[in-house]
């Protein structure tokens, strides 16, 4: 099986043994309440994607819930990031693996308020796969296009690129090239069965509609960005819940960089161990071909490249599915380089955008 390709930015399994006190204390300061112990439970959201592959790992290894203790670790399952950005915004979950606009809007819409990113998780792994017959850009007039959602990561990397090809489109489908926001596994079908004629979507849906529907790619995110680095998932957590519980924080995050570390670590079994996670999610596990192909071109690391972030700003704007607005204060990295400055690991950048000293 080919070698799953990981940052050499990630941390070391020597992680584990750490002293959380002094992670907490890094963190934050002394004024901020420490009630742990009235916490029962911490309600984590995620995709079953490969790029959501550090919560998948996290999960079936139990490395959350061995971090975390006596507080249990609940699950809800999302399809994409502005579904998972309601229920964070509800109070349903805690924190949650998500894509990078998503969580731009929910900060910049609630004036710097809702949520922070706190780690990196995934780049990479999202492209526009087409039918036989569109062969370049100019071949997509008149078709129609899915993206998870409407809004989320992926739908606005499709409207920007088309976009720079010329095309007009809007966010209720008109336009040039009609965009059908829809659910990934529907996707697949309504491709099959010819209904539409492509997506922009993230891993494994990229190879699930190549291996098993005979599409290809037309455009790989990854030749659209220096070095093909794009944030494809990172890690958000509510403001309130990091400002009452960053002992819990710590903890959820020891859990995320030992996923991280796992996956890198044993690339002989991630493979088989994520498809566990997908099959007990969506009751069907990915044919060998598909999860092989998709983890070639996923890198997981704990930067969340902050330093793209103004780009996606720009992008989400000039799509029109987000509003104008300062994401001034959108990281808060204290904790994760709390973590990493003790395992002697080189910390990660805010890139001016946050708070990312320990």
């Amino acid at each position: 099986m080919n070698t799953i390709r990981i940052a050499t930015t990630i941390t070391t399994l020597g992680l584990v043994g750490m002293m959380m006190a002094g992670c907490a204390s890094g963190a934050s300061t002394a004024s901020v309440p420490n009630d742990a112990a009235d916490v029962t439970e911490l309600r984590l959201g995620y995709f079953a994607n490969v790029t959501h592959a550090p919560a998948l790992v996290g999960l079936q290894e139990g490395f959350f819930q061995d971090a975390l203790g006596d507080v249990d670790v609940t699950t809800s399952v999302f399809n994409a990031g502005p579904a998972a950005i309601e229920a964070l915004t509800a109070g349903a979950i805690d924190a949650t693996y998500i894509g990078p606009n998503p969580s731009i809007n929910t900060f910049i819409q609630s004036g710097g308020q809702s949520a922070h990113i706190i780690a990196g998780a995934a780049t990479g792994g999202a492209a526009l796969v087409v039918a036989d017959g569109i062969d370049s850009p100019e071949d997509l007039a008149g078709t129609t296009l899915a993206s998870p959602q409407l809004g989320n990561t992926q739908d606005v990397a499709l409207r920007v690129w088309l976009a720079d090809q010329g095309y007009e489109t809007d966010t209720s489908g008109g336009g040039d090239v009609n965009i059908t926001p829809t659910e990934n596994a529907q996707t697949l079908t309504l491709f099959q069965n010819g209904d539409i004629d492509g997506a922009w979507l993230p891993e494994p849906w990229v190879s699930r509609l190549i291996v098993d529907a005979g599409a290809h790619v037309l455009q790989d995110e990854a030749d659209l960005w220096p070095d093909g680095e794009f944030p494809t998932t990172v890690l958000l957590v509510r403001a309130e819940f990091l400002d009452q519980h960053p002992d819990l924080v710590a903890e959820l995050l020891q859990g995320h960089i030992e996923s991280v570390d796992w996956i890198a670590e044993h690339p002989d079994e991630a493979p088989a161990v994520i498809n566990d996670a997908i099959e007990a999610e969506t009751g069907k596990p990915l044919a060998d071909e598909v999860i092989t192909r998709a983890l070639e071109h996923v890198t997981f690391s704990v930067d969340p490249h902050a330093d793209t972030f103004e780009t996606l700003v720009s992008n989400g704007l000039e799509a029109g599915t987000q509003k104008d607005g300062s994401i001034d204060g959108l990281f808060d990295l204290r904790i994760l380089n709390g973590l990493l400055e003790d395992a002697g690991e080189a910390p990660v950048s805010a890139a001016g955008l946050g708070e990312d000293t320990p």
